[in-house]
This record gives C-alpha cells, sequence and structure tokens, in this order.
C-alpha cells in the first residue's frame, strides 16, 4: 500500500520470479510502515514483523505515540528480510523529520 507520510531508510529487498518471490516471502517478515490520521491530519512510522496486529493495536491505544486517534490508515510499506535492516530505514525515516519526504516516498 502506498499513501501517505514521513519516511526514511534503506533500499527495500524484492524479486519478480516466482522462486525468488516464494523464497522471499517466506523470509521477508518484517516491515517499514508509514500511518496516516485524517483526523489529526499526522503520520507515524515504525516497523514491526506483524502489519495487521501492528495497526489494530496502533487504532485501539496500544501506543503512547499514535493514542490521540483511532483512525490510523497504513499508507505505505516496505519489507526487509531481518529486524535489523527494518529498524534502520525506519530510523532513516524519521531522522529526515520531513512531512514532504514522506509524501515523495508515498507517492512513488
Amino acid at each position: 500500500m502506498q499513501s501517505i507520510g514521513k519516511v526514511t531508510g534503506s533500499i527495500p529487498v524484492f524479486s519478480t520470479d516466482k522462486a525468488s518471490t516464494f523464497v522471499l516471502a517466506f523470509f521477508m517478515q518484517f516491515k517499514v510502515y508509514i500511518l496516516y490520521s485524517p483526523s489529526i491530519n499526522q503520520y507515524y512510522v515504525g516497523h514491526t514483523q506483524n502489519i495487521e496486529d501492528r495497526l489494530y493495536r496502533h487504532n485501539n491505544s496500544g501506543s503512547k505515540s499514535t493514542k490521540k486517534a483511532n483512525d490510523w490508515q497504513v499508507v505505505y510499506t516496505e519489507t526487509y528480510l531481518d529486524k535489523s535492516s527494518a529498524f534502520k530505514r525506519e530510523l532513516e525515516i524519521k531522522k529526515k523529520k520531513s512531512r514532504k519526504f514522506i509524501e515523495t516516498l508515498i507517492k512513488k
């Protein structure tokens, strides 16, 4: 999914052939994500192994940073092979501290 947000990080890993897609789908477990809340017009950047569960927790006061809204939507994701790479990318995005950068990233 792609949409609106604040972003930084490394290059995601991906493949288009069927064998590689199967292997990567099995191992690619970590996602860097950008959430957007229309009610407060704000972005949130994070990383997780389970995007559905994490979104549910963000929308149900499961995070100190996102408890001020309950209408968070996933607007952008990148997939990584390991937690360390995903975390580095999350920090890269956050260090930009730029809404314009996030919105440009989401539009790609």
